[in-house]
C-alpha cells in the first residue's frame, strides 16, 4: 500500500508523528483484508471482528511530509483464535521507515474470543 505523508501527519520537527504510525498500519492492513476479499465492515455485520492485542513498531529513520510511504504487509502467524500481521514501511527512495506487528485476536458482538471463520483462514493462507 502507498501512503503519503501530509502536513497533518506531522509534528514540529516537520517528521510524521510516532502515534500516526498506528493509522497506517490500520490502513494496510484493511487494504491487505479487501485484496482478499474480506471487509471489515462485512466482517463486522457477520458478528466476526478482530481486537489488537499487541502493537509493536520499531523506528528505523523518519518520514517526513511530501514522503511517500510503501507499508508492505502480510500475515506472519495465525492460530484459530489469533492473526500476526507483518509490516515493512520504506519511503519512496526505498530507505526502511520502520517494522511492526499487529496482534489481533478474533471476537464475536459481544467482544468475546471467537474462532476465526473457515473462509477467513482460507484467505489468509
Amino acid at each position: 500500500m502507498k501512503r503519503r505523508i501530509y502536513y497533518y501527519d506531522t509534528d514540529t520537527s516537520g517528521a510524521v508523528y510516532h502515534a500516526n504510525y498506528l493509522k497506517y498500519l490500520e490502513e494496510a492492513r484493511s487494504e491487505y483484508l479487501e485484496a482478499r476479499g474480506l471487509t471489515v465492515k462485512g466482517l463486522l455485520a457477520e458478528g466476526v471482528g478482530f481486537a489488537v492485542r499487541r502493537q509493536e513498531m520499531e523506528y528505523k529513520f523518519p518520514a517526513f511530509y511530501g514522503d511517500t510511504l510503501e507499508i508492505e504487509t502480510s500475515v506472519r502467524e495465525h492460530t484459530p483464535y489469533r492473526i500476526v500481521f507483518a509490516y515493512t514501511l520504506s519511503n519512496q527512495d526505498g530507505r526502511l521507515i520502520g517494522k511492526a506487528e499487529t496482534d489481533l485476536v478474533c471476537v464475536g458482538r459481544d467482544l468475546k474470543l471467537i474462532e476465526i471463520p473457515g473462509k477467513v483462514k482460507e484467505k489468509l493462507a
